[in-house]
C-alpha cells in the first residue's frame, strides 16, 4: 500500500498522474458514494482517479444526521429489503470495516398510548433486531428492551411525565460523516487511487457517442487538465442532473433535493443518558448524543435553490424546537442553540409530491457509452451503491484492454466487504492500551480516547507531530476539544485546503461552539499556513472569509422562509486562493 497522505504535494502529483495516462475509472464527486466507488474500483485492480469540485464531503455527506442505521421508518413503509441491506452494512461497519469511526448509540422511543402502541412499535423494533441478527453482523449491539414510564424517566429525566406512558429502547450506530468520507478517500489513495479536491469537471470528452474523459479545472492553481478514462462514474448526488447536462443528454432519471436541518445544543441542556426518537406528522425527529453536545433533527422539505449552501430559515429552527419541546420538561430556546447546519438529500424523483415519501433506494444507469450514473440511496448503504456502480462500469470496460483482468479474463469482484478503512486495523489493541499511551505521551487518557475515535491506529501520526513540537499537544484556545496538532494534520495529511475545510469538516468547531468557530479561526489559519504555504495576506483572507460565512449563516437563520434565507446565505462568496 502507498502512503495515505493527502497533502498539497500529493494533490499536485495526483492531478498530473490522472492527466498523464488513461484511467480505467474516473469518479466525479467525493461524497460518501463517490469515495466508496473509488475504493471499490481501486481494490479490484482498476486504475482509478477521483475528483471533487470543492472539499471532500462538502455537500450532503458532511450534513447528515451522523447516523448509520437501518431506518426503522422504512419498516413501516414495508421496505424490508432496504432495511435488511442497511442493517447488514451497519454491522459490517461496526465490527469489521470502521470500528474506530462507527459507534453504537442508544435511542429511547416514548410511547404515548397504552396497550396497542407498545405491541405495534415493539413488534417493529423486534423485527428490526431480528433482521440485524439474521444478517450475520448484528451481534455487536444490545437488543431492544421495554421500559415502564418510571424506568424511562430514570434513563431520560429530561422527559415530561405526561409525554409518555412507557418507552422502548433500541440501538443504532453513529459516526462523524465528513471524517468517514475523508478516511474513505485516504484508504482509496493508499491502494493506489489518485485523488484531488478543488478540481471541478467543466465538461466531458467524447469520441462519437462515447464519453472518453473529462475536462477538469484546478480551482486552486487555475490550471486545466484533460483526464481520459475508459469509464466515468457520475456520483454527484444532488448535482446529478447538472453534471448530466454537461454531456448534452437527458438523464434516465432525475434527482430531487430534500432539505434537512439540524440543531446542535450543549449536553447539559437535555438531561438524558440515551438518545431520543420522536414521531412528527411528517417523519421522525432524533435527539442524538454527540460528544459534549446533542444533535436535534431533522426536517424534510423540498429545496430548489442554491445547492452548494442550503440555508436554514427561522421557520426551520422553530419547527424543530417546537416539536422537541413537546416532550421536554425544560424547553429549549434559541439561546440554547450552539450550531445549525443544513444539508440536501438526493432523492430519486417519483410521483410523490412529498419528499419524505420518496424512496431511499438507489439507481445505477449507463445513459451513454463510457458514463455511469449512480443516484439516490442513503449514507449507510454507500458501499452497496459503490459496488453496483463499479459493477456497471466493469460491464463497459473493454475486456481485451483492462489491466485488471484476472486469469479468467474478468475484472475481480468487489472486495470492500473485507477491506477495513485506514485506522481500523490495530484500533482495538490501541484502545486497550490507551492508559499506557497517555502515560507515554503525557496526554490525558480522555484526549487519547478522543484521538483514537477520530483516527484509529493513525493516532500515532498525530502523536508524532506532538513529539516533534510539544506545543501542538495543547488544545485550541477557543475550542478545547481539539488539539492543535489535529489542525496541522488536517492540512498535511487529510487534504484540507482552506480554513473552512478544517472548521466545518475535519473538526466540527463550526457547530460545536457558540461563536461558530470565529474565535478559533486565526489560530487555526496560522497553524495551517506553514503546511499550505500561506503568507500573512492569505491568512487574513481566510479568516475574513470564514467570518463572513458565519455572519451570512446567522443572518439566513433569522429569515422567515427559504427564499430570504437563501439570499442571505449567498451574501458570503466561496473562498478562492489569492
Amino acid at each position: 500500500m502507498r502512503t495515505a497522505t493527502l497533502g498539497p504535494a500529493e494533490r499536485t502529483e495526483a492531478l498530473a498522474a490522472m492527466a498523464e495516462r488513461e484511467l480505467d475509472v474516473l469518479v466525479v464527486g467525493a461524497g460518501v458514494v463517490g469515495a466508496g466507488i473509488a475504493l471499490d474500483a481501486v481494490t479490484r485492480g482498476l486504475s482509478t482517479g477521483i475528483v471533487e469540485a470543492r472539499d471532500w464531503a462538502s455537500g450532503t455527506s458532511s450534513r447528515s444526521s451522523k447516523l448509520i442505521h437501518g431506518g426503522l421508518r422504512y419498516l413501516e413503509m414495508l421496505d424490508f429489503a432496504l432495511v435488511r441491506e442497511a442493517l447488514k452494512e451497519r454491522g459490517l461497519l461496526l465490527e469489521r470495516l470502521a470500528p474506530h469511526l462507527v459507534k453504537p448509540v442508544p435511542f429511547l422511543y416514548p410511547l404515548q398510548h397504552k396497550g396497542w402502541e407498545r405491541f405495534y412499535a415493539g413488534s417493529g423494533v423486534a423485527l428490526y433486531d431480528a433482521m440485524s441478527l439474521s444478517s450475520g453482523h448484528g451481534r455487536g449491539l444490545p437488543v431492544h428492551r421495554h421500559l415502564s414510564r418510571r424506568s424511562a424517566l430514570r434513563v431520560a429525566p429530561c422527559l415530561r411525565k405526561d409525554a409518555l406512558v412507557g418507552a422502548l429502547q433500541y440501538y443504532d450506530a453513529q459516526m462523524d460523516d465528513a471524517r468517514f468520507v475523508t478516511t474513505l478517500v485516504r484508504t482509496a489513495a493508499s491502494y493506489g487511487a489518485s485523488a484531488a479536491s478543488r478540481a471541478r469537471v467543466t465538461g466531458f470528452l467524447r469520441e462519437g457517442e462515447r464519453v472518453v474523459g473529462a475536462r477538469v479545472q484546478d480551482v486552486e492553481a487555475g490550471l486545466a487538465y484533460e483526464i481520459r478514462a475508459k469509464q466515468i462514474v457520475n456520483a454527484t448526488g444532488v448535482w446529478t442532473d447538472d453534471t448530466q447536462a454537461l454531456i448534452g443528454e437527458r438523464g434516465q432519471f432525475h434527482v430531487r433535493a430534500s432539505k434537512g436541518i439540524h440543531l446542535v445544543v450543549p449536553k447539559d441542556r437535555i438531561h438524558s443518558t440515551t438518545g431520543l426518537i420522536l414521531r412528527t406528522e411528517k417523519s421522525v425527529l432524533f435527539v442524538i448524543p454527540w460528544g459534549r453536545h446533542w444533535i436535534v433533527g431533522t426536517t424534510d422539505t423540498e429545496w430548489d435553490l442554491d445547492k452548494a449552501h442550503p440555508a436554514a430559515s427561522s421557520a426551520d429552527i422553530d419547527y424543530l424546537l417546537e416539536h422537541v419541546n413537546t416532550v421536554l420538561s425544560t424547553p429549549l430556546t434559541r439561546d440554547d442553540v450552539q450550531g445549525v447546519y443544513a444539508g440536501l438529500r438526493p432523492l430519486l424523483a417519483g410521483e410523490s409530491d412529498a419528499t419524505s415519501k420518496l424512496s431511499r433506494e438507489h439507481t445505477v444507469a449507463h445513459p451513454v457509452p463510457g458514463l455511469v450514473v449512480v443516484a439516490g440511496g442513503k449514507y449507510t448503504t454507500y458501499r452497496v451503491m459503490a459496488k453496483d456502480a463499479v459493477d456497471e462500469a466493469v460491464h463497459g470496460l473493454d475486456p481485451g484492454v483492462s489491466p485488471a483482468r484476472s486469469a479468467w479474463g474478468r475484472v475481480a469482484p468487489c472486495v470492500t466487504e473485507d477491506t477495513p478503512l485506514l485506522g481500523a486495523e490495530g484500533y482495538r489493541a490501541l484502545w486497550n492500551a490507551r492508559a499506557r499511551i497517555a502515560a507515554r505521551t503525557g496526554l490525558h487518557v480522555v484526549r487519547v480516547e478522543h484521538l483514537l475515535n477520530r483516527y484509529g491506529s493513525l493516532t500515532e501520526q498525530i502523536l508524532d507531530l506532538v513529539a516533534e513540537d510539544p506545543a501542538l499537544g495543547e488544545p485550541l484556545a477557543a475550542a478545547d476539544d481539539y488539539l492543535r496538532a489535529e489542525i496541522v494534520y488536517a492540512a498535511s495529511h487529510e487534504g484540507a485546503r482552506h480554513l473552512d475545510d478544517v472548521l466545518t469538516r475535519r473538526t466540527r468547531i463550526s457547530i460545536e461552539t457558540f461563536d461558530r468557530g470565529t474565535r478559533s479561526a486565526r489560530e487555526c489559519a496560522e497553524l495551517m499556513a506553514p503546511v499550505l504555504g500561506w503568507d500573512d495576506q492569505q491568512i487574513e483572507k481566510e479568516v475574513e472569509h470564514y467570518e463572513k460565512r458565519v455572519e451570512a449563516e446567522r443572518e439566513s437563520q433569522r429569515q422567515p422562509d427559504d427564499l430570504t434565507a437563501d439570499a442571505a446565505r449567498l451574501g458570503a462568496p466561496d473562498i478562492v486562493p489569492i
